[in-house]
């Protein structure tokens, strides 16, 4: 999904190994424009950013039939970011799909190590295949027609 100021992208390794998680991906919505943290943003980037990730949150928790939806931003290496760029990782929730609740948070710091390591091109990576993400972006590209 692209807007004005932001994109909806698949994160390319899976979300969680975890066999209660319903939910093996995520979604992460980013701005357009290269801001490293969350206050390089206008308030323009700032609005259209936070009502991307409303909309492809609803869709994403009525597709999974989930209940509820976590929306989590690191803003600075203090606060677990290890991607230089502002992105929400939009998460819907189910009951029980983590044994304590704020176990997610948890989850995303992994996944953002994960995912710093993967863009070092050096090491060997293990993302999902082209095939894999391609056919999930088609179920969720059908939610935003």
């Amino acid at each position: 999904m692209r807007r004005k100021c932001s994109i909806a992208l698949l994160s390319p390794t899976p979300w969680s190994t975890c066999a209660r998680c319903f939910l093996h991906e995520h979604v992460l919505v980013c701005s357009r424009r290269e801001a490293k943290r969350f206050a390089d943003l206008t308030a323009d980037e700032t609005t259209d950013l936070w009502l991307t990730a409303q909309k492809v949150g609803k869709q994403l928790e009525s597709y999974h039939k989930g209940s509820s939806t976590t929306f989590a931003i690191q803003d600075g290496p203090e606060a677990g970011q290890t991607v230089p760029h502002v992105h929400i990782h939009v998460l819907p929730r189910k009951a029980g799909d983590f044994e304590k609740n704020d176990e997610i948070y948890d989850a995303i710091e992994v996944k953002e190590k994960e995912l710093q390591q993967k863009l070092d091109l050096d090491k060997e990576r293990k993302d999902r295949s082209l095939e894999e993400m391609n056919q999930e972006a088609d179920q969720y590209r059908s939610l935003f027609l």
